[in-house]
Protein backbone atom coordinates (compact mmCIF):
# COMPACT_ATOMS: atom_id res chain seq x y z
CA UNK A 1 0.00 0.00 0.00
CA UNK A 2 1.59 3.15 -1.51
CA UNK A 3 0.18 6.50 1.20
CA UNK A 4 -2.64 4.66 2.16
CA UNK A 5 -6.22 4.60 1.05
CA UNK A 6 -7.14 7.54 -1.26
CA UNK A 7 -8.93 10.43 0.93
CA UNK A 8 -12.12 12.36 -0.65
CA UNK A 9 -10.85 15.95 -1.33
CA UNK A 10 -11.97 18.25 1.73
CA UNK A 11 -13.82 21.15 1.06
CA UNK A 12 -10.96 24.58 1.16
CA UNK A 13 -11.14 27.25 3.88
CA UNK A 14 -13.60 29.25 1.79
CA UNK A 15 -16.38 27.07 1.84
CA UNK A 16 -15.96 25.63 5.08
CA UNK A 17 -18.13 27.19 7.89
CA UNK A 18 -16.05 28.84 10.78
CA UNK A 19 -16.78 28.20 13.80
CA UNK A 20 -17.45 31.55 14.74
CA UNK A 21 -20.26 31.24 12.46
CA UNK A 22 -22.15 28.75 14.83
CA UNK A 23 -23.81 29.34 17.67
CA UNK A 24 -22.01 27.41 20.30
CA UNK A 25 -23.58 29.15 23.85
CA UNK A 26 -26.82 27.96 25.59
CA UNK A 27 -27.94 31.55 26.25
CA UNK A 28 -27.55 32.13 22.31
CA UNK A 29 -29.61 28.91 21.93
CA UNK A 30 -32.22 30.11 24.07
CA UNK A 31 -32.65 33.51 22.90
CA UNK A 32 -33.38 32.21 19.37
CA UNK A 33 -35.50 30.01 20.63
CA UNK A 34 -37.40 32.63 22.95
CA UNK A 35 -37.34 35.69 20.51
CA UNK A 36 -37.03 34.52 17.50
CA UNK A 37 -40.01 32.83 14.54
CA UNK A 38 -40.40 29.58 13.92
CA UNK A 39 -41.14 27.88 10.72
CA UNK A 40 -41.36 23.93 10.19
CA UNK A 41 -41.89 21.07 7.73
CA UNK A 42 -42.14 17.36 8.68
CA UNK A 43 -38.08 17.03 8.97
CA UNK A 44 -36.68 20.42 10.22
CA UNK A 45 -38.30 23.63 12.41
CA UNK A 46 -35.74 26.60 11.77
CA UNK A 47 -35.65 29.37 14.18
CA UNK A 48 -34.47 33.22 12.89
CA UNK A 49 -33.79 36.19 15.27
CA UNK A 50 -31.89 39.21 14.25
CA UNK A 51 -28.73 39.30 16.51
CA UNK A 52 -29.09 43.18 15.88
CA UNK A 53 -25.88 45.18 17.78
CA UNK A 54 -24.67 41.43 19.40
CA UNK A 55 -23.57 40.75 15.45
CA UNK A 56 -20.97 43.86 14.69
CA UNK A 57 -18.12 41.79 15.82
CA UNK A 58 -18.50 38.88 12.91
CA UNK A 59 -20.54 40.67 10.19
CA UNK A 60 -19.71 37.48 7.71
CA UNK A 61 -23.18 36.18 7.59
CA UNK A 62 -25.86 34.57 9.36
CA UNK A 63 -24.47 32.09 12.23
CA UNK A 64 -26.16 28.75 12.49
CA UNK A 65 -27.10 26.59 15.71
CA UNK A 66 -27.88 22.87 15.07
CA UNK A 67 -29.69 20.48 17.23
CA UNK A 68 -30.21 17.31 17.12
CA UNK A 69 -32.08 14.86 19.86
CA UNK A 70 -31.42 11.41 20.84
CA UNK A 71 -34.57 10.76 19.30
CA UNK A 72 -32.96 10.98 15.57
CA UNK A 73 -31.15 8.22 16.21
CA UNK A 74 -27.86 7.06 17.68
CA UNK A 75 -24.30 9.17 17.67
CA UNK A 76 -23.46 8.11 14.52
CA UNK A 77 -26.40 9.38 12.82
CA UNK A 78 -26.52 11.93 14.68
CA UNK A 79 -23.80 13.49 13.47
CA UNK A 80 -24.24 12.62 9.78
CA UNK A 81 -27.47 14.67 10.03
CA UNK A 82 -25.41 17.38 11.53
CA UNK A 83 -22.60 17.42 8.89
CA UNK A 84 -25.38 17.33 6.30
CA UNK A 85 -27.22 20.33 7.99
CA UNK A 86 -24.16 22.32 8.17
CA UNK A 87 -23.24 21.63 4.37
CA UNK A 88 -26.99 22.40 3.49
CA UNK A 89 -26.81 25.47 5.53
CA UNK A 90 -24.06 26.56 3.23
CA UNK A 91 -25.90 27.01 0.24
CA UNK A 92 -28.87 28.78 1.23
CA UNK A 93 -27.26 31.01 3.87
CA UNK A 94 -26.97 33.98 1.41
CA UNK A 95 -30.63 34.51 0.89
CA UNK A 96 -30.96 35.01 4.84
CA UNK A 97 -30.21 38.73 6.16
CA UNK A 98 -26.28 38.64 7.30
CA UNK A 99 -27.17 39.53 11.08
CA UNK A 100 -29.64 36.72 11.46
CA UNK A 101 -28.74 33.88 14.09
CA UNK A 102 -30.49 30.50 12.78
CA UNK A 103 -31.28 27.42 15.01
CA UNK A 104 -32.25 24.37 12.80
CA UNK A 105 -34.05 21.16 14.65
CA UNK A 106 -33.99 18.37 13.47
CA UNK A 107 -37.14 16.36 13.72
CA UNK A 108 -36.97 12.25 14.13
CA UNK A 109 -38.34 11.90 10.26
CA UNK A 110 -34.89 13.53 8.97
CA UNK A 111 -32.66 10.92 9.79
CA UNK A 112 -34.93 8.48 7.11
CA UNK A 113 -34.63 11.69 4.72
CA UNK A 114 -30.97 11.71 4.87
CA UNK A 115 -30.54 7.76 4.38
CA UNK A 116 -32.64 7.90 1.52
CA UNK A 117 -31.98 11.49 -0.41
CA UNK A 118 -28.77 12.52 1.35
CA UNK A 119 -27.69 16.06 1.21
CA UNK A 120 -29.87 17.40 -1.63
CA UNK A 121 -33.19 16.17 0.40
CA UNK A 122 -31.74 18.05 3.66
CA UNK A 123 -30.98 21.04 1.31
CA UNK A 124 -34.58 20.83 -0.28
CA UNK A 125 -35.94 20.56 3.13
CA UNK A 126 -34.06 23.28 4.52
CA UNK A 127 -34.77 25.65 1.56
CA UNK A 128 -37.98 25.58 1.78
CA UNK A 129 -38.03 27.16 5.68
CA UNK A 130 -35.75 29.45 4.43
CA UNK A 131 -38.03 30.53 1.69
CA UNK A 132 -41.19 30.52 4.57
CA UNK A 133 -38.28 32.96 7.14
CA UNK A 134 -37.30 35.31 4.36
CA UNK A 135 -41.23 35.81 2.96
CA UNK A 136 -42.33 36.66 6.78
Amino acid sequence: MEGGPARPARSGPSQRRAKRGRLSRSAEFERVYRQGRSHGNRYLVLYTFPRGDAGTLDAAGPRLGVSVSRKVGGAVERSRVKRLLREAFTTVAERLPGDADVVVVARPEVRELAEREGLEGVRVALEELVGKAVEA
